[in-house]
């Protein structure tokens, strides 16, 4: 392979509500965790044991004007990005941070209206498969060959 990649597929829920940082110039960052979990049975004592992640998101922008609007915590989301590590000094100590930086982002929690009905905010856009193309055309006896 020629090339490098870097890709994060996360699906999770929201540890807080969404942070958001405006800028002068209309930019904005929104800021939140997700948490993804793994749950299995342990073999020698059958106790089930459930261990959690946590994931630094980054959001901009458009995006992240949509997820302040409709985010909370607890929220379900599937996002896709790209791992950025950043580091900085603060009082004499490096301190360093792994984020994913998302460029797209489904929400998968149902939320409720005003009348208790269930209503999705987003569903998971699925593009249709192109039906093959017939390459025999119907018998026609008009052909001249």
């Amino acid at each position: 392979m020629a090339g490098t990649i870097n890709k994060v597929i996360l699906i999770g829920n929201l540890g807080d509500d969404v942070k958001m940082h405006y800028f002068d110039d209309q930019n904005c960052v929104g800021r939140f965790p997700i948490a993804t979990s793994e749950s299995y049975t342990n073999k020698q004592t059958g106790e089930k044991v459930t261990n959690t992640d946590w994931h630094n998101l980054v959001v901009r922008n458009g995006l992240a004007k949509i997820c302040e609007k409709y985010l909370t915590k607890g929220d379900k989301v599937y996002v896709e990005g790209k791992l950025k590590n950043r580091q900085w000094e603060q009082d004499g100590v490096k301190r360093y941070a792994t984020e994913v930086q998302v460029n797209e982002m489904t929400m998968l929690s149902n939320k409720k209206s005003d009348n208790n009905s269930p209503q999705q905010t987003h569903q998971p856009i699925v593009q249709p498969i192109a039906q093959p193309k017939t390459t025999v055309e119907e018998e026609n006896d008009d052909l001249p060959f």
